[in-house]
């Protein structure tokens, strides 16, 4: 069966195979999509984490969960060398690079816990999935940063891989922070076991460029897969080692 919804400025599928969850369960999916986006959405005037940018609520005395997020998105900048930060330039704070993959992760731990085995959810193109084997894994589609109608490639999730998100500048422009001013990469997607983790990392390697990507692919076990602003093709991961490649009718990215 499939769900369609819209959630947190963007469009959640869910596709569940072979199983019947029952309208509980799938209510249960979409509440917890729509608690992160009323609690962390900077687009709701009155959420926490609008309240948090503008200085009418201290970062101190929101829920745990907000706390724990924040704790969270810390933890990442300091792992990726603040290649990936939870703060706008003006220093607010700004979640929105890790809690759209927390619920993503939320509504899997709601699948799971209900039994269902093989399903794949998919919100504004970051993935995770659960039954992929070998022999039937989920394939999904990596969009083409000049059309996102086309495909740039596929990759299969294994159960070894169950996730995979993306960040690019084709839909929103340079919303990304630039820690290196000359990374050249203008979509990245991340493959791996963790939603979470591919997020961050995805925003970190678009960020902070090539030393992060190599880094990325040692340090945590990831493929990635990215486009740079001239056309190449960056297919990276810890075994084997990184391959580049040019793209037939890929534009230059607008100067």
């Amino acid at each position: 069966m499939d769900q369609v919804f819209r959630t947190m400025g963007t469009v959640v599928s869910l596709r569940i195979d072979g199983t019947d969850p029952g309208s509980d369960v799938l209510e249960d999916v979409e509440a917890r999509f729509t608690a992160f986006d009323t609690e962390f959405s900077r687009y709701r005037p009155d959420s926490p984490a609008s309240r948090i940018a503008d200085g009418r609520l201290p970062l101190t005395r929101t829920s745990a969960e907000h706390k724990h997020w924040y704790a969270e998105a810390v933890r990442w900048r300091n792992a990726t060398g603040g290649a990936f930060d939870p703060h706008r330039r003006d220093g607010s704070v700004d979640l929105a690079g890790i809690v759209k993959a927390a619920a993503i992760e939320a509504a899997g731990a709601v699948l799971v816990a209900a039994g269902i085995e093989r399903w794949c959810c998919n919100a504004g193109g970051d993935v995770l999935t659960a039954g992929g084997s070998p022999a039937t894994p989920w394939r999904v589609g990596i969009s083409h940063p000049d059309d996102p109608a086309r495909l740039l490639t596929t990759v299969a999730l294994d159960g070894s891989a169950r996730a995979v998100a993306t960040s690019g500048t084709s839909h929103r422009g340079e919303h990304v922070w630039r820690t290196d001013v000359t990374s050249e990469y203008r979509q990245v997607t991340v493959v791996g076991s963790d939603v979470v983790e591919a997020d961050v990392l995805a925003t970190a390697v678009l960020a902070g460029g090539r030393s992060v990507l190599l880094e990325a692919v040692e340090r945590w076990d990831v493929r990635v897969v990215a486009v740079t602003t001239s056309g190449d093709l960056v297919d990276a991961r810890r075994t084997p080692p990184l391959v580049s490649g040019r793209l037939t009718g890929l534009a230059p990215a607008a100067s």
